[in-house]
């Protein structure tokens, strides 16, 4: 499994959305695709692998300055540093692919690296994936069957004392489900009878993320109300999940929320299944208490290292929001030690389109998550699904409200499956 990295390769897509996606920081309307190519060696063998990630400005560099142009151009940048350079940003000599990904997200925190722990982790999820892939595909073998003989990850076993990380992550994955739970995002200022309806009446969909601005207590637990009854009015049992995007202040606030949804709507309530970061992403500088709530609590983007495991649990957080733009090698450690520690885990998503869309469902359906897999590149960006249909449909197209892959051990990350 000992793997060598030969070169790599960046090119960049720009790919409008079909609708403006509305998130507390702001409109995303457009993203940049960085579509990446690596060259490994596996064995005596040669293979190239591919990954893909939207360079998501807005969520990963939060802010105004620099201008969401001028941190597009920087994430760019860096794109291209990187595959100048894959090798020796992977520590220089070769490794089992997941010690090769895991040095890469470690090499991040150079100080030199003008951005956002966060924003640099989306740079290099792609490369991380590419490798994973173009080992698979020289080998033949899913990259979700590395963990299958015992192998050394110096970089993560010491946080899985007795068992180091390829065992625990191998105990944390189960035979890949061919069907999993499709969400639909539903934004602040979505019409539901316009908008939502027909799409969910068309795809199955009962499942639903809400957008909430964190404004008001009573207008988000409104808001709620109001999707989940528009969803029953539709013939559905729908369930829910929300998500904030920091804008809580606190979790007095998310209490209000709560508080104020069960007290207008009693089945919304029991309908909410959890809560992605509602709170500010540094969790050490603002850390907050969840022991005491009464919903599932989500840490996303306030998870960017294995050092933060550990407080996230102390503060009572209780699981992570898994994605593929924090790396796939870094997504396998957290999961691995989120079940190790009795935590949970759920598979959300950066509008991941093509192979980045492949990539996030073939981690749900090898990880035990809890929501299924939230895909919406169908809903905002279907244009850049289109080289992968009809080929998977099932994953880009999703009907009776699930996503599906019937090939869901193909080789590597699932490259090969289309299109080339």
């Amino acid at each position: 499994m000992i793997t060598t990295i030969l070169g790599a390769q960046v090119e960049f897509i720009d790919q409008p959305f079909l609708k403006p996606l509305r998130i507390s920081a702001g409109l995303i309307t457009k993203a940049t695709e960085a579509r990446v190519m690596v060259r490994v060696r596996t064995g005596s063998r040669e293979a190239v692998g591919r990954g893909s990630i939207y360079l998501s400005d807005l969520w990963a560099w939060p802010g105004m300055t620099p201008d969401r142009d001028a941190k597009d151009s920087a994430m760019r940048r860096l794109c291209e540093t990187i595959a100048a350079a894959l090798a020796d940003w992977c520590g220089g000599e070769p490794a089992h692919p997941l010690e090769l990904g895991l040095r890469l997200h470690h090499s991040l925190g150079s100080p030199e690296i003008q951005m956002p722990l966060l924003a640099r982790s989306v740079c290099a999820s792609a490369f991380d994936a590419a490798i994973h892939d173009a080992a698979g595909q020289a080998l033949g073998l899913s990259a979700f069957h590395f963990y299958d003989a015992p192998a050394a990850i110096p970089s993560a076993d010491a946080w899985f004392p007795g068992t180091g990380a390829a065992e625990a992550i191998r105990r944390s994955l189960r035979k890949p489900a061919r069907r999993l739970n499709a969400w639909r995002l539903v934004s602040a200022g979505d019409d539901l009878e316009e908008q939502v309806r027909p799409a969910v009446m068309e795809t199955g969909i009962h499942c639903y993320k809400i957008k909430l601005l964190a404004r008001d207590a009573a207008e988000d637990a409104a808001r709620t109300s109001e999707v989940f009854q528009a969803a029953r009015s539709w013939g559905q049992e729908p369930t829910l999940s929300a998500d904030s995007n920091e804008g809580n202040p606190d979790p007095e606030s998310v209490s209000e929320y709560l508080d104020a949804l069960e007290a207008l709507d009693a089945s919304a309530y029991a309908a909410l299944s959890y809560l992605e970061q509602p709170t500010a992403r540094d969790i050490v500088a603002h850390p907050h208490d969840w022991h005491e709530s009464r919903k599932d609590i989500l840490l996303d983007e306030g998870l960017t290292s294995l050092d933060l495991l550990p407080v996230a649990q102390e503060q009572g957080w209780s699981g992570f929001a898994l994605k593929t733009c924090k790396g796939h090698s870094f997504t396998l450690a957290t999961a691995a030690w989120a079940l190790q520690n009795g935590m949970k885990v759920s598979m959300q998503d950066l509008t991941n389109p093509g192979y980045s869309g492949v990539h996030s469902f073939l981690l749900a359906a090898h990880l035990p998550c809890i929501n299924g897999v939230e895909l919406n590149s169908p809903q905002y960006t279907p244009a850049a699904n289109l080289p992968w249909l009809p080929a998977l449909s099932g994953i880009f197209e999703p009907r009776g409200g699930v996503h599906a892959l019937d090939d869901a051990s193909c080789p590597g990350l699932g490259s090969s499956l289309k299109p080339l």
